[in-house]
């Protein structure tokens, strides 16, 4: 018994003292001991974090579009546009945030940054607005108008948003990242953790979000703006501070170097070698020695065929094999198989990414057109007054079961269809999937607008509840964007994660990112056309001031149309699409025969 005792006592401290084999480090810089780093204590730690950042960017970010109409009294098409160009800029700042982290920084360096630009933008935004915008105290609830604020405040307040779309832009590819890098993948039990932290990332996101889509909601469309700023900006600073209690524990990725030099340097090799003939196979192609890339201490990556343009970079011509012999080598002529197939790997991913973009224009309906659409409808029940905003609740409700279904339904019963050790639906079959719901939810709006239309006061000055339907007829759309966001964006981020090269891990969820971005700002110009197209001869148009007289409704469907179209462009480039291989990974192939939407 004795004997036994010591076993496990031996068995336990080994297993705390073993380091990871995925090349991540302790604060310290040394090698990160399992037992001591980062694991679910880390993981928590940035999920919660991320629940209260949320919380602080959609307490700005879910009521942006009628503190723009109220407070600063623009018209609806401007304000949905300006905000589609907020959202849009928020996630283009994460290319920003991605680049810095990959090249310099660090993802923890990184997030700790940008967290303190967030929190210094939502306490300026709360101090404009207590001082200059929200005049008199408790305008813009609907009925109490503000007074017009001068060309300093205004630019104020777009000061204010920018820093928050700054912060929070330049945050959020880092967090994920840096969360999943808390379990290391070459260990099956972390690595099956680091799968499902996606998830729930996901999902502490929607329900950070909740609070601010429902409280604070309510209480911004009562007029109370400052308040909801003031809440948003005390989440923020909650955030910043356990994120850097957790500062022992984390686990940390030394940053590769600035990817846009080794990118050039690919082409420009293979560009001086245009005339070299290739051998029929990859022997004879150069990679340093040793199991891990030139790319500071990144995993190798092993020689894929296409884009054989690209392999001439990594081949060894005569004038090479000189410089080398006598100790030289140039990086704009010799470039290993690794660095060429992290441009590779970019290359085939580009078309996936391009065409997650339209789903991002469905997507940022919900903070925009929906919430005007609802103020539409009645938002009453008795003497209470529901926010058209806090409808969005619903969109959360549905995230939250539906990875639950996925999770603990769908995908085992996938695998077990399936007859294969596979983890069930493929990342890119999940975002076919994400596409088809999107439509769905398309075609749901665009139907109850009809229905909307058929029981709205034409002659009403203002459009807010002057149809007798109700707003919870709303429901089924944002249950479909919920639904498909856990196929689409979870999705995403898996594939993205996974399919990126170690030291692109950042740049890999700031795709994601940017996917939302470019699709915020093709909904402002699909708005834009379609108001200029539709406003001839002194026609109101789909989207006016007064959507009684407009057709929100084509404007859905012709959404529906193009997403459809979309779909089939992307499920011919996820049948051409073929996986990373890292040496001594087992990876999932993403052949053709793999992808059945």
């Amino acid at each position: 018994m004795a004997c036994l005792e010591l076993c496990k006592e031996v068995k336990s401290k080994e297993g705390q003292e073993a380091r990871t084999l995925d090349g991540s480090v302790d604060w310290h810089g040394r090698s990160a001991i399992r037992g001591k780093s980062g694991g679910w204590f880390a993981g928590i730690i940035i999920l919660l974090n991320q629940g209260l950042a949320t919380l602080a960017f959609f307490g700005v970010g879910v009521n942006l579009v009628l503190f723009l109409t109220r407070v600063l009294q623009q018209n609806n098409a401007d304000a949905a546009n300006n905000v589609s160009k907020w959202t849009g800029t928020v996630y283009i700042f994460s290319l920003v945030g991605a680049f810095l982290s990959d090249s310099y920084w660090g993802r923890y360096k990184t997030c700790a940054i940008f967290q303190v630009i967030f929190v210094a933008g939502l306490v300026s935004l709360s101090l404009s607005s207590y001082l200059f915008l929200v005049r008199p105290r408790g305008c813009g609830d609907g009925e109490t108008l503000c007074s017009t604020p001068s060309n300093m405040e205004i630019g104020l307040f777009y000061i204010s948003i920018y820093l928050v779309a700054l912060g929070n832009g330049g945050y959020q590819p880092n967090i994920c990242t840096f969360g999943a890098d808390q379990f290391d993948e070459e260990n099956p039990k972390e690595g099956y953790s680091k799968v499902a932290f996606f998830s729930y990332f996901y999902l502490a996101l929607n329900l950070g979000s909740l609070f601010s889509n429902t409280i604070l909601g309510y209480f911004e469309d009562g007029g109370m703006w400052v308040l909801g700023f003031w809440a948003s900006a005390g989440s923020a600073f909650a955030a910043l501070v356990l994120f850097l209690v957790g500062t022992p524990r984390y686990r940390h990725f030394k940053p590769s170097g600035n990817p846009l030099s080794r990118f050039c340097q690919v082409i420009v090799a293979a560009v001086k070698k245009w005339r070299v003939e290739m051998p029929p196979s990859a022997e004879g192609l150069y990679e340093v020695d040793g199991k891990q890339s030139s790319t500071n201490g990144c995993r190798r990556i092993l020689h894929t065929h296409g884009f054989k343009f690209l392999d001439r970079a990594a081949f060894i011509s005569s004038r090479d094999f000189e410089d080398r012999n006598q100790g030289v080598q140039n990086p704009w002529r010799l470039c290993a198989i690794t660095q060429v197939e992290e441009v590779k790997c970019i290359l085939r991913l580009l078309p996936i990414w391009l065409c997650t973009i339209l789903y991002s224009v469905v997507f940022t309906q919900m903070a925009s057109l929906f919430v005007e659409q609802g103020a539409a409808m009645k938002t009453t029940i008795s003497n209470f007054r529901i926010p058209p905003a806090s409808m969005s609740s619903f969109d959360i409700i549905s995230v939250a079961v539906f990875i639950f279904l996925y999770r603990r339904v769908l995908d085992p019963l996938v695998s077990r269809i399936k007859k294969s050790d596979s983890k069930g639906l493929t990342e890119l079959q999940r975002m076919g999937i994400g596409l088809i719901i999107a439509v769905m939810a398309m075609v749901s709006a665009g139907i109850l607008e009809c229905y909307r239309l058929k029981y709205a006061r034409k002659d009403c000055r203002h459009c807010e509840g002057s149809s007798s339907l109700s707003i919870f007829w709303q429901i089924p759309q944002y249950a479909f964007i919920g639904a498909s966001e856990v196929f689409m964006y979870v999705g995403q981020l898996e594939f993205f994660n996974a399919q990126t090269p170690d030291g692109l891990k950042s740049f890999g969820s700031a795709l994601c990112m940017a996917s939302i971005s470019l699709g915020n700002y093709v909904s402002s110009l699909l708005v834009t056309m379609v108001m200029k197209i539709s406003t001839e001869d002194h026609m109101p148009g789909w989207i006016p001031g007064n959507l009684n007289k407009g057709h929100l409704d084509r404007f859905y469907f012709l959404l529906a149309a193009l997403t459809t179209i979309d779909l089939v462009i992307y499920v011919g480039c996820a049948k051409w699409y073929k996986s990373i291989k890292l040496e001594g990974r087992f990876e999932e192939k993403y052949e053709a025969e793999d992808f059945r939407v």
